[in-house]
């Protein structure tokens, strides 16, 4: 269909989105530098030695040794799996019968020292690609396929221009895994979150599958985007310039948990979760410690409402290789896999596996809020589509603010 708008008026169009994007690439830089003194070593902002320490030294308490929370090891228990085979290696049985799958059921002991610098390296990217088949959707519902937006390297260091964007480790049957998360805040305890928003594929297989193990956020990751050779001889700090943080509940819909799937199926317009973390050691927050948290927009505002969409994170599978941070700023569009599903965001981007659970922004009221996550893609990666984030995602994160929050 021939578009019936002037060539001026195509590019105002143009100039009012551009401005938008660089204003949400500004507004993020702005708020992730809205630091707290107490994570600073000096007058340039970098994390100094008290907050890389206190996040991620390995220590599990004055005596060295990692103490698993009673709780966490009666629901151990409970499923027949005894505290310290699990820490020593029994956590890599997969048998089914010891996947625990129900939503009550996860757990994530402290596993002192699992995730080194070189394991973290070599985790694989969690993609959801969709088939050819799936992407062309139900075009009654879903917009046009958007046109291709290159991924644009995220500035150095990290910690000034994303401090909230990051990478989240785990193991899976596969092996260990990568997505990305983002700090969001907490608004039962405000400027203390310990609270993460990545997708529910990062945290549980889905349909038949169950909770993913020794689950961790590690904010600012390669703070520096230093390369894999580089990375070899990198300080920890460097790394992990804020430490690992380990998820000691995890939730994510009952509509991932029933039907996720490879390709996402019914559970991808569900396909968010949130994770509560704590630190190795250490009692500050990762709110406190990172310096920035950003709110979260449940309102679900229409594609056609919303101008610039950004997303964020840590693309893992070729041709990048998750060492990096990039972004991807358009115009969303709709996206839908059924008519029975709710309608999903969709923006044109090159991001590829890894980036799952990175967060979407928009700018509301000239502050960056959080308005989905990235979810699935085709298998050329040429876009990505996120879930709406309505009353059932704001149910589960008050549940996880109110619940575990404050502890």
């Amino acid at each position: 269909m021939r578009s019936t708008r002037t060539p001026s008026a195509l590019r105002h169009g143009r100039r009012r989105a551009v401005l938008a994007a660089t204003a949400l690439a500004a507004t993020l830089t702005l708020t992730a530098t809205a630091c707290d003194d107490s994570g600073k070593d000096d007058a340039s902002g970098k994390p100094g030695a008290t907050a890389s320490q206190a996040a991620g030294d390995g220590s599990g308490g004055g005596d060295g040794k990692i103490h698993v929370p009673a709780d966490i090891a009666n629901r151990l228990k409970a499923h027949g799996i005894d505290v310290d085979q699990w820490q020593k290696g029994g956590w890599k049985d997969w048998d089914k019968d010891k996947w625990l799958s129900a939503a009550k059921d996860f757990v994530n002991p402290v596993i002192k020292g699992l995730w080194k610098p070189e394991r973290m390296k070599s985790a694989k990217e969690a993609n959801k690609t969709v088939t050819t088949k799936d992407a062309a959707a139900d075009q009654g519902v879903s917009d046009p396929a958007p046109q291709p937006v290159q991924a644009q390297a995220e500035k150095t260091p990290y910690h000034e221009n994303a401090a909230p964007v990051g990478k989240v480790f785990f193991d899976s049957p596969e092996g260990s895994m990568v997505c990305s998360g983002t700090v969001v805040k907490d608004v039962n305890h405000p400027g203390k979150s310990n609270l993460v928003w990545t997708a529910g594929h990062c945290v549980h297989a889905g349909q038949g599958g169950g909770w993913y193990r020794n689950l961790v956020f590690v904010p600012a990751y390669n703070d520096l985007g230093k390369s894999a050779s580089e990375l070899s001889n990198a300080d920890a700090s460097e790394v992990a310039p804020y430490g690992a943080w380990w998820a000691d509940w995890a939730s994510t819909s009952n509509q991932w948990i029933q039907g996720g799937s490879e390709t996402g199926g019914a559970g991808a317009a569900y396909d968010y979760a949130v994770l509560h973390v704590k630190p190795e050691s250490g009692s500050k927050s990762l709110e406190e410690t990172v310096g920035a948290a950003l709110d979260v927009d449940f309102s679900a505002p229409s594609a056609t409402e919303v101008t610039t969409m950004g997303a964020w994170g840590y693309p893992a599978a070729p041709p990048y290789n998750g060492l990096k941070m990039f972004r991807c700023l358009d115009r969303p569009g709709r996206f839908s896999l059924s008519p029975s599903l709710p309608t999903m965001y969709r923006i044109g981007c090159t991001m590829t596996g890894g980036s799952s659970g990175g967060g979407w922004f928009r700018v509301v009221g000239g502050k960056t809020e959080l308005v989905s996550n990235t979810s699935i893609g085709p298998s050329d990666n040429t876009w990505l589509a996120g879930p709406q984030l309505g009353r059932g995602a704001e149910a589960l994160y008050q549940n996880m603010s109110r619940t575990y929050g404050g502890q």
